[in-house]
């Protein structure tokens, strides 16, 4: 049994819980541009990284290029455009180090509950550490004027695994990806792995090439999925920095792959019979021949009414082509002991199963967030500018995009923060609360028909018909969102005194 240690008190003016790609991020900008501010990164894990730390199974990189997934103030720059974890990982270390960040980065901290208080104009974090030598666990108080919740949107605890019949007859091992084992061994092996997402997409390759090689992959699919091929390396990119050198190279590269992703987006969307067209020509082309495309790759949706898979180099492509994995597009009936039975009645035979079955999603890691006594009920909350919270004070949240690079929706967040923080100082304000409209409409705050997302509708905020309720999803409309005026008719400011002399007013009243 371990002892539990109560901390002193910690005080700062922001706090940032997260210390993943969109809270690193945070704090480089927040420690650049306030630097009067003090400043506290809270990260439950032992490392940095967020997802790329966490998630540790075959080939893990991003489906979107470092030009953009990357910092706009920090050139990416491994020629590898669409770059596995470990590298993303260092990149994030050497942000760490360049901007003097290990200052304000708190390992092992656990925030498991949020207090505000509207007398004080602070919140109150309750925050659990553990000694990794000991196993002594300590509970710490922190204040923060401010929090910025980095926290991503999925359960770091758990990934999403349906119930599939018959799974305690199967006599192999199963495994989610979240939770890839460090001793699993599927070297001449026959691996299936069940999901059409980006994990399967990145997956099947992997784990048919190099030393320890699957004997064969299959990937078993409900559903098709748009999967496209785009080069690994940006040799633009690569000429463009050769020209003009790192700094401007990387900046021109960025703008690029900005209006390009933006346009390839906008007319798939606009035109989704074209580009369905488009995406099956490519298919073909790179498939054997005879091979059934519209029975694997033919979703009955429009393109990015769900993401797009990219497949690096066409790498996914070449390993069905070569006879190293194949696709079967069919439900599963129930698991038997040697593999899986199909609704079409079909025995796939398999020594592993993977099940790529996806996320779940929740935000700030369930903790609670209690607002003067009252605990809020997150998927009550409208989004504001996509990253303040309706009636909850004080409190920012980092959702990237999901019909482009995640972080570069980040990147615009913290410039809006600054400069909301900077109007509320100059102004003499302690606090800031947006207030939603009476009888404005609610939707799902994620516009996709992923199974993720229409899972997780009813754990997560919600947007409006119109700015600044609307949660864009375009990065131009974004850029101008969230550079225009700061304050408008929507934001409730305050200052420390005037809660307290309410507060004070209201125990008067009561009393009387």
């Amino acid at each position: 049994m371990t002892a539990e240690v109560l901390d002193a008190v910690e005080e700062f003016d922001v706090v940032i819980i997260g210390a993943g790609i969109s809270g690193i991020g945070a704090a480089t900008y927040f420690s650049r541009e306030l630097p009067d501010k003090s400043l506290a990164v809270l990260e439950a894990r032992d490392d940095i990284g967020g997802t790329w730390d966490l998630f540790r199974y075959p080939g893990i990189r991003s489906d979107s290029d470092l030009h953009t997934f990357g910092y706009a103030f920090k050139p990416w720059r491994h020629e590898a455009a669409i770059a596995d974890a470990p590298l993303i990982k260092d990149y994030l270390h050497e942000t760490v180090e360049e901007n003097g960040l290990e200052r304000v980065l708190k390992l092992g901290h656990r925030v498991v509950r949020s207090e505000w208080s509207t007398a004080d104009s602070r919140w109150t974090l309750t925050v659990q550490t553990s000694d990794p030598a000991t196993g002594a666990t300590r509970t710490k108080t922190i204040h923060a004027g401010w929090v910025f919740a980095a926290t991503g949107y999925y359960r770091y605890d758990e990934g999403f695994s349906p119930e599939f019949p018959g799974r305690d007859d199967f006599e192999g091992r199963i495994v989610h990806p979240q939770h890839w084992p460090e001793d699993l061994d599927y070297g001449s092996k026959k691996v299936v792995v069940i999901g059409s997402g980006a994990t399967a997409i990145t997956l099947v390759p992997a784990m048919t090439t190099g030393a320890g090689a699957a004997r064969h992959v299959t990937m078993l699919q409900r559903t098709p999925t748009y999967v496209m091929a785009l080069p690994r390396v940006d040799r633009v990119a690569l000429a463009l920095t050769k020209l003009l050198g790192e700094e401007r190279g990387y900046a021109v590269t960025r703008f690029k792959n900005i209006w390009t992703e933006h346009a390839v987006v906008k007319g798939l969307r606009t035109f989704p019979k074209a580009g369905r067209a488009f995406i099956r020509r490519e298919n073909v082309k790179r498939l054997p021949k005879g091979f059934d495309v519209d029975k694997h790759f033919n979703p009955p949706y429009n393109p990015w009414d769900q993401r797009l898979c990219v497949a690096p180099d066409g790498d996914f492509f070449d390993a069905i082509k070569e006879g190293r994995a194949s696709v079967v597009t069919d439900a599963v009936a129930r698991f038997s002991k040697r593999g899986i039975v199909l609704a079409s009645g079909e025995e796939l035979e398999a020594d592993v199963i993977i099940t790529a079955t996806g996320l779940n999603l929740r935000l700030f890691d369930g903790m609670p967030i209690v607002v003067d006594g009252r605990q809020v009920d997150i998927a009550d909350a409208l989004c504001y500018r996509g990253m303040l919270l309706s009636g909850i004070p004080n409190w920012a949240m980092a959702i990237g995009y999901t019909t482009s690079s995640w972080t570069l929706k980040v990147s615009l967040m913290c410039r809006y923060f600054i400069d909301l923080v900077r109007h509320m100082d100059s102004r003499g304000y302690d606090t800031v609360v947006p207030v939603a409209p009476s009888g404005t409409n609610r939707r799902p705050v994620m516009d996709l028909q992923a199974g993720y997302a229409k899972r997780g509708e009813k754990l997560l905020p919600k947007q409006g018909p119109e700015k600044p309720w609307r949660m864009a999803m375009s990065y131009p409309e974004d850029a101008r969102a969230l550079r225009g005026p700061v304050a408008d008719e929507n934001l409730q400011f305050g200052t420390r005194r005037t809660a307290a002399a309410q507060s004070s007013d209201g125990r008067r009243a009561t009393h009387a």
